[in-house]
C-alpha cells in the first residue's frame, strides 16, 4: 500500500471520530491541568477525578456552553468519578460493556478537552490489553489498555475509542515513554458507573486492615529470630471493622485467605475481590509461630 494512502486513511479517520464523538467530549474546569469527561448517557459524565474536587464542578460542553455539574459519586480505586449536569441533549458515546476488550495491535483514538478547551484528537495503537497498575490506593487494576494515542496535559478521563467509535476505554494514567494507560471500558467499568451514579461504594469489599508487603513481614521476623514465612503483615486494624471483630491484630502475620495461599497484597485483594468467594472470609494468621484461624464478617464480593 502506498505510504500517501495510510496517512490518508489516518487523517480521514482522525476528522471522522472527531466529528461523531467530540460533541460528547466535555471539558472539566477551565484552564490546563484540569480535566476531560465523556457523555456516557444523557445527564451522566464520566470523567478523571482529580479534577472534580468539591460538590460541584464547573463544565464546558462540546458546544462550549459552560454548565455546572454535580458529583454523584467518585472511584478512587480507579481514578473516575461520575457527573450529573446538563448535557444539552448530546448523543452519548457508543459502548458495549459485553463485547470482547480491545487487541494489542488495534487502532485506537484518544479524544480529549483539557480544561474546557478546544477539542484534541489523536491516533495511536494498543500497546497491551492486558497491563496492571496500582491504583490511587494500591489496588491492582487488571486487564488496563496500554497505548500509545498521545493526549496533553489535563486529560484525566479522556475516552478512548475504536475505528467505529465505539468507546475501549478511559485514560486515568501517563506513563514513561509516551504510553498512557486507559481502563477498559468492559463490564465492570459499567457496574462502576452505575454504582457511582446512585452514590454506592464501587470498591470491593475490604477487611479493614492497613498491611505491609511480604518484604517487611520477612524483616521483621529475622528481627525477632521468627523464621520466615511468605504473607502479609498487619500494621493497623480499623476499629469497629471486620478484621478487628474477627480478631485479627496488628502483627499478624495473613498467609492464607478462604483456602488460597496469600504470598503478597495482590493475593489478598484478589480474593476480596472475587465474587466466586463467599462471606465470611477464613483467614489464617500467624502470631510468632502459631497458625491462628479466623472468620472476619465481611459479605461476598459484588459480581462484575
Amino acid at each position: 500500500m502506498d505510504p500517501g494512502d495510510v496517512f490518508a486513511a489516518v487523517e480521514s479517520a482522525v476528522g471522522r471520530i472527531g466529528a461523531a464523538v467530540g460533541p460528547a467530549v466535555v471539558g472539566i474546569g477551565r484552564g490546563w491541568g484540569r480535566g476531560t469527561g465523556v457523555v456516557v448517557a444523557p445527564g451522566r459524565v464520566l470523567a478523571g477525578l482529580r479534577a472534580t474536587a468539591g460538590d460541584e464542578v464547573e463544565v464546558v460542553r462540546g458546544d462550549g456552553a459552560g454548565a455546572g455539574a454535580r458529583v454523584a459519586g467518585a472511584d478512587p480505586e480507579s481514578g473516575l468519578a461520575v457527573l450529573e449536569m446538563d448535557t444539552g441533549g448530546v448523543v452519548p458515546v457508543g459502548w458495549d460493556p459485553a463485547a470482547p476488550p480491545v487487541a494489542a495491535g488495534r487502532s485506537v483514538f484518544a479524544l480529549a478537552r483539557p480544561g474546557g478547551r478546544a477539542l484534541r484528537v489523536s491516533w495511536g495503537l494498543v500497546t497491551s490489553a492486558e497491563a496492571g497498575v496500582r491504583g490511587p490506593r494500591g489496588r491492582m487494576l487488571r486487564g488496563v489498555v496500554e497505548h500509545t494515542a498521545p493526549l496533553p496535559r489535563g486529560s484525566a478521563g479522556a475516552p478512548l475509542v475504536d475505528v467505529s467509535g465505539r468507546l475501549v476505554g478511559v485514560s486515568v494514567l501517563r506513563m514513561d515513554a509516551g504510553l498512557i494507560l486507559a481502563v477498559p471500558a468492559d463490564a465492570a467499568l459499567a457496574a462502576r458507573i452505575e454504582a457511582m451514579a446512585t452514590g454506592q461504594a464501587p470498591a470491593g469489599r475490604r477487611l479493614g486492615a492497613a498491611v505491609s508487603p511480604p518484604w517487611v513481614a520477612r524483616r521483621m521476623r529475622r528481627g525477632v529470630g521468627l523464621p520466615d514465612r511468605d504473607g502479609v503483615l498487619v500494621r493497623a486494624v480499623d476499629p469497629g471493622g471486620p478484621g478487628e471483630r474477627a480478631g485479627l491484630r496488628r502483627g499478624d502475620l495473613i498467609v492464607s485467605a478462604a483456602g488460597r495461599p496469600v504470598r503478597g497484597l495482590d493475593d489478598l485483594q484478589a480474593v476480596l475481590d472475587d465474587p466466586a468467594v463467599p462471606g465470611p472470609l477464613g483467614l489464617v494468621v500467624v502470631r510468632g509461630v502459631e497458625e491462628v484461624h479466623l472468620e472476619a464478617p465481611v459479605g461476598p464480593a459484588a459480581a462484575g
